[in-house]
């Protein structure tokens, strides 16, 4: 089955790309009857003590998109997250989640619900729900850009790969 062009799956479709040209390894899954894009990557730096943080980009388009839609998705792609992370899960460990929601009919409490919080699963999964509301001439995203109690040195890194994969 293949998904009618709409400017929500234009938009993922550029997404995909953007993964791919940051060197994310990207491939596909399935939500609820929705094709999800999905990209990942590792990165160890010095400034974070040799932490190895695993990013999950989790993408998909829906025809619209509530709170109760972005919740169940937030929830489902950091439950994927935790099962795919690989490595011994802990400080040294860690992942982070873009769980993303792409729609030409976004509801504004949706948008407000994905730009209050980071949420988590445990202590080593990290999520931040962004909506991605796509029209004929603009596409305006929402998603918490505020630093988190857990996670919170790699906060600038997921920001900074966030405003690229969801300008």
């Amino acid at each position: 089955m293949t998904q009618q062009q709409t400017p929500a799956v234009a938009y993922l479709e550029a997404l995909r790309e953007r993964l791919t040209a940051d060197g994310c390894a990207v491939t596909s899954d399935t939500w609820a009857g929705q094709r999800v894009l999905v990209g990942s990557r590792a990165d160890r730096k010095a400034r974070w003590m040799g932490t190895k943080v695993k990013l999950f980009v989790y993408a998909a388009a829906v025809p619209a998109l509530d709170v109760p839609a972005i919740g169940e998705f937030s929830v489902w792609a950091m439950t994927r997250a935790k099962a795919d992370r690989g490595g011994l899960p802990g400080a040294r460990n860690a992942a982070m989640v873009l769980a993303a929601l792409v729609s030409e009919n976004v509801d504004p409490a949706a948008a407000q619900w994905a730009a209050q919080d980071a949420r988590t699963v445990d202590t080593t999964v990290v999520g931040r729900p962004i909506t991605v509301e796509t029209g004929p001439q603009s596409v305006r995203t929402t998603m918490y850009r505020g630093r988190v109690m857990w996670g919170g040195m790699f906060t600038g890194h997921v920001l900074e790969k966030a405003a690229r994969y969801f300008p």
